[in-house]
């Protein structure tokens, strides 16, 4: 598939687990409902995922499978990040052999390298493969953020093909398409500010809410790439309650959450994130319940 396509829609999938075991059953189901949806993309293995407690066996099966039940039905952009540049060298490798479309490699986190750190650690991914591949930069939990200038440079090489920037700064996406090249894909990295990041020149959204809602998500792109911004606003204000409750605690607690109140998966997170219960998940329940999701 051509990169010019990976744009729109990407959702960033959550991993089912059953008795501490990724529940490929449950998995095939969520891939499968996003592609009737009209998903133009999936993300295995993010954040979303959690990827930081998959055994590298987890997440080279991870990677195959969803390229095996996507079958071409969509894109998928294999999560490959570390922290370590030879392990994302490894796991991108995979992913290019797996048959991904692309990796999105996350900055490298507790590490809190310098720009130029952060430019020799990607260049140094890019250099090893040939698969497209797309830095995410997300400085809320790395603790370090890629700024314009250093994206920029990075976009000088031939197969980084874009980022994915949740810094939630419009200023920061907007700095990041004016310097970088015509071709650059930007995607927005928080479904809060996807259509305003869309508005200033992004791509599309890698989105946690569309694990919920895949077909409104898809509604709001396509109503935006016709023109009709009056119905994209409308989807996005009918759904900012709903984006909201995803980040009540950290993700991927609260999507998987709504997932299992949904009857779609069982609610095993592993540690050190633990199940939502209490407040936060009455009020998740309600959200859901106003959203037409779940029945009181």
């Amino acid at each position: 598939m051509s990169t010019k396509h990976i744009g729109g829609i990407i959702t960033a999938l959550i991993t089912p687990f059953k008795d501490d075991r990724i529940d490929k059953r449950s998995y095939k189901g969520i891939v499968e409902r996003q592609i009737r949806a009209g998903i133009h993309g999936l993300v295995p293995c993010g954040t979303t995922g959690e990827s930081a407690t998959l055994g590298f066996d987890e997440h080279e099966m991870l990677i195959d499978y969803t390229v095996e039940v996507a079958d071409g039905r969509c894109f998928v952009i294999a999560g490959t990040g570390s922290n370590s540049t030879k392990e994302a060298v490894k796991l991108t490798s995979h992913a290019m052999k797996a048959g991904a479309d692309a990796a999105l490699a996350i900055t490298p986190y507790y590490n809190k390298p310098t720009q130029n750190g952060l430019y020799e650690h990607f260049r140094a991914i890019a250099e090893a493969v040939e698969i497209p591949l797309i830095p995410y930069n997300v400085p809320g939990r790395t603790g370090v953020n890629m700024l314009p200038d250093t994206i920029a440079r990075l976009s000088e090489i031939k197969n980084i093909i874009g980022i994915k920037e949740a810094t939630g700064s419009l200023q920061q996406v907007t700095e990041t398409i004016k310097l970088c090249r015509k071709d650059f894909i930007v995607l927005s990295g928080d479904d809060f500010t996807a259509l305003p990041s869309m508005a200033v020149g992004a791509k599309g959204v890698i989105s946690v809410t569309s694990n919920i809602v895949p077909g409104q998500m898809v509604k709001m792109f396509r109503a935006y790439e016709k023109g009709d911004m009056d119905t994209a606003n409308a989807i996005n204000l009918k759904l900012w309650d709903l984006h909201s409750a995803m980040f009540m605690e950290s993700n991927p607690i609260p999507v998987k959450a709504a997932a299992h109140l949904m009857r779609w998966i069982s609610d095993e997170i592993r540690l050190p994130l633990t199940r939502m219960t209490g407040t936060n998940l009455g009020r998740l329940k309600a959200v859901m319940v106003r959203q037409g999701l779940i029945n009181d």
